[in-house]
C-alpha cells in the first residue's frame, strides 16, 4: 500500500499548493487582472497572437512542458533510490519548477508577450539578452536533433504506436479548421477526436495497417528524422490554431485520460494484485522493489547534484520559460487564466513524474518479458537498473516505464498488447509535441537574434520610415528564412554518427551530456529576469531569488564536473562547449551584479 499512499500524498499535496501557495502568487504577488488588455488580444495577428480558451492553451502547454522529460529523467534518477526522486519532484515542482513557469508566463504578459530573453534585454542590458539568447539557441538545437531519434527509437521498440500518432495530424487540422473558421464548439470534436485515437492504438497494428506500422519501424533513424524536421517547418510557419494548439488539445485529453488510466491502474494493483503472468497462479502483490536510498550505483555520477539534474522537467525546467514566454503568453486570452496554464501545469507534470517512478520502482515488480525470460519483484527492477549504464540507455530508461505502467492497465483487465501500445504512443504523443514546439520556439530566438545583431538601418537620403536590408544576417528575421535555419542546423548535427557503430540521425546524442545541466541553467537564468522584473517593480524578491540561486549552483556544478570528465576522456568538442556555457553564464551574471542597483529601462509597453 506504500505505492498507493505515495500516489495519493502527491496529489493531495499538489492539489494544497495550487490553492493556497499558488493561488497567493497569482492573486497577491502579481496581481492578475481579469481586465488587463493582454497581448493576444493587443497583437492579434491570426497567426502566433491568437486569443484562446485556456482549456485549449493548457493542453498546448502540457505537452510541451512535458515531452519525454518527466519520463526519462525520473526512470533514471530512482538508480539512487526512490525517496530522493520523489522528494525532490514533490517539493522542486511546487516551490521551485511551477513558480519559475508561472512567473516566466507573467513577465511575457506584462512584456507584450516577448520570450524571457528578450525581456532580459528590457530589465538588465542589452548584452544579457544576446547571452541569454545565444544560450537558448544552444539549448535548442540540441533538443531539435535529439527528440528526433528519441521518437524515432521510441517507433523501432514498439512500432503499434506509429499509425495512432500519425493520424493525431490530420485530425488537429480538422479541428482547427472548424472551430476557428467554421466557430464549432471544442466539445463534440475532442470527444470524437478522443475516441478515433483510442480506436486506432486498438485497431492500428492488424491487417494492413500492422503492415503500414512494420514497414515505418523499418525505416532508418535518419530517415525519421528527415521526416519529423519537415513536419516540424510545417508545424513552426502555420497559423498556431491550424495545428499547433488543436494537436496539442487532443493529444492532452489522450495524454491526461491514459493517465487516468494508470492512476486506476494502480489502485487496482494495490488493491488485489497485478495480473496473472503467464503460466502463474496469481497475480503478485503491488510492492516497491527498489531500495529507498543508494547512495553508490555502480558507474553512476554523485548523487549530488546529479539528482538534480537528471530529474529536470519533473521538478523544475529551464525549457517550460521557452513554451511560457514564447508560445503560451501570446495565446492567453485572459490575464488570470495564466495560475491555472503555468502553475496548474507544472504541478500535473510532477504528478506525472510520481506515476513515472512508482512504475518504475513498483509496476516492474509486477513481472517482465515472457517464458523463461520472465521476471518479477526485485529481479525485475535490478534487470534494468544493474548499473548506471545499464540505466542510463534510452531504450532501457522508456522501456522501464512503458513495462511498469502497462503492467498498471494490466490489473484492470486491459489486454498487455493494448496496454504496451498505449503506452508507446504515450510516451511518443509527448515527445512530438515538445518537438514542434521547440522548433517554433528555436524560430523565435533566431529572429530575435538576428534582429538584434542585424538590426534595419535607415539610409542617408532616404524618406523617414524606408529602411534598405543592408545586414548579411537580417534576412533571418523572416519566418521561413528563421525556421529553415533552425532545422538545418539540427538536421546537420543529427547526421552525423552519435558514436563508433551508430546509425546516421543519433548525432545529437554528442551534445546530449551537455542538455541536462543547460536546461537547468536556463531556469537559473530566467530566475535571475524575474527577481530583477520584481525588483524593478519593489515587489518581493526573495520567492524567486532563492531558487533561483539553487539553480546557478548547481548546474554549474555538474557542468564543472562534466568538464572535468570530458577533458580526461580528450572529448574536447563537448569540453569546448560546456565550458563556453559556463563562460556565458558567469558573464551574465556579472552584468546582473552590475545593474542590480540602477533603475533600469522597462520600456513604455512594460507593466
Amino acid at each position: 500500500m506504500t505505492t498507493l499512499a505515495i500516489a495519493f500524498g502527491a496529489f493531495a499535496l499538489y492539489l494544497i499548493a495550487y490553492h493556497t501557495y499558488g493561488k497567493w502568487l497569482g492573486n497577491k504577488l502579481f496581481k492578475l487582472d481579469p481586465e488587463a488588455r493582454v497581448p493576444s488580444v493587443s497583437l492579434q495577428d491570426g497567426n502566433d497572437f491568437v486569443p484562446t480558451k485556456k482549456s485549449i492553451v493548457f493542453g498546448h502547454h502540457f505537452t510541451s512542458i512535458a515531452g519525454t522529460g518527466p519520463i526519462v529523467g525520473p526512470a533514471i534518477a530512482v538508480i539512487w533510490g526512490w525517496v530522493p526522486a520523489v522528494l525532490w519532484v514533490i517539493f522542486g515542482s511546487i516551490l521551485i519548477g511551477a513558480v519559475h513557469d508561472l512567473g516566466s508566463l507573467v513577465v511575457s504578459l506584462r512584456n507584450r508577450g516577448q520570450t524571457i530573453g528578450e525581456v532580459a534585454g528590457r530589465v538588465i542590458n542589452r548584452r544579457t539578452r544576446i547571452l541569454f539568447l545565444s544560450i537558448l539557441f544552444l539549448a535548442l538545437t540540441i533538443v531539435l536533433a535529439i527528440f528526433g531519434l528519441v521518437i524515432a527509437s521510441v517507433f523501432k521498440a514498439f512500432p503499434q504506436a506509429i499509425f495512432p500518432c500519425l493520424i493525431q495530424i490530420p485530425l488537429a487540422l480538422v479541428i482547427g479548421v472548424a472551430l476557428h473558421r467554421k466557430g464549432a464548439r471544442i466539445l463534440i470534436p475532442s470527444l470524437i477526436s478522443l475516441a478515433v485515437m483510442y480506436l486506432s492504438v486498438v485497431y492500428g497494428d492488424r491487417g494492413p495497417l500492422g503492415s503500414f506500422n512494420a514497414w515505418l519501424g523499418s525505416l532508418p533513424v535518419i530517415t525519421w528524422v528527415t521526416i519529423l524536421l519537415a513536419y516540424c517547418y510545417l508545424a513552426s510557419v502555420l497559423p498556431v490554431w491550424s495545428l499547433l494548439q488543436p494537436r496539442d488539445y487532443i493529444n492532452s485529453l489522450q495524454l491526461l485520460s491514459t493517465l487516468g488510466l494508470v492512476v486506476l491502474g494502480l489502485v487496482a494493483a494495490a488493491l488485489f494484485g497485478g495480473a496473472t503472468p503467464p503460466g502463474g497462479d496469481a497475480g503478485r502483490s503491488l510492492e516497491i522493489v527498489a531500495p529507498a536510498f543508494h547512495w553508490n550505483p555502480e558507474g553512476a555520477p554523485p548523487i549530488f547534484p546529479f539528482l538534480f539534474i537528471t530529474i529536470a522537467c519533473g521538478a523544475i525546467s529551464g525549457f517550460h520559460c521557452l513554451v511560457s514566454s514564447g508560445t503560451s503568453s501570446k495565446q492567453l486570452s485572459c490575464e488570470t487564466d495564466a495560475r491555472f496554464v503555468g502553475y496548474g501545469s507544472m504541478l500535473v507534470e510532477g504528478f506525472l513524474a510520481i506515476l513515472v517512478i512508482l512504475a518504475c520502482v513498483s509496476g516492474l515488480g509486477l513481472g517482465t518479458g515472457s517464458g523463461e525470460a520472465f521476471l518479477s519483484g526485485q529481479a525485475a527492477f535490478e534487470a534494468r537498473y544493474e548499473s548506471w549504464n545499464s540505466a542510463n540507455a534510452l531504450a532501457s530508461k522508456v522501456g522501464a516505464f512503458v513495462e511498469g505502467s502497462a503492467n498498471f492497465l494490466k490489473a484492470l483487465g486491459i489486454a498487455p498488447s493494448f496496454a504496451i501500445a498505449l503506452m508507446g504512443v504515450f510516451v511518443a504523443s509527448f515527445a512530438a509535441t515538445t518537438l514542434d514546439t521547440a522548433c517554433r520556439l528555436q524560430r523565435y530566438v533566431v529572429q530575435e537574434l538576428a534582429g538584434t545583431l542585424a538590426p534595419r538601418h535607415r539610409v542617408k537620403g532616404r524618406r523617414i520610415g524606408e529602411y534598405v536590408e543592408c545586414n548579411p544576417l537580417y534576412w533571418l528575421t523572416n519566418r521561413h528564412a528563421a525556421t529553415v535555419f533552425a532545422i538545418v542546423i539540427a538536421y546537420l548535427i543529427a547526421r552525423l554518427p552519435g558514436g563508433e557503430g551508430k546509425a546516421p540521425g543519433s548525432g545529437g546524442i554528442l551534445l546530449w551530456p551537455l542538455f541536462g545541466a543547460i536546461n537547468q541553467l536556463l531556469a537559473g537564468l530566467a530566475f535571475l529576469v524575474i527577481t530583477f522584473w520584481l525588483r524593478r517593480r519593489g515587489l518581493p524578491v526573495a520567492f524567486a531569488l532563492a531558487p533561483g540561486i539553487l539553480m546557478l549552483i548547481l548546474p554549474a556544478i555538474a557542468m564543472s564536473l562534466n568538464l572535468r570528465d570530458f577533458a580526461q576522456n580528450h572529448n574536447w568538442l563537448l569540453f569546448c562547449f560546456g565550458f563556453l556555457t559556463l563562460l556565458i553564464e558567469v558573464w551574465m551574471i556579472a552584468e546582473a551584479a552590475s545593474m542590480w542597483k540602477k533603475p533600469g529601462v522597462l520600456g513604455k509597453n512594460s507593466k
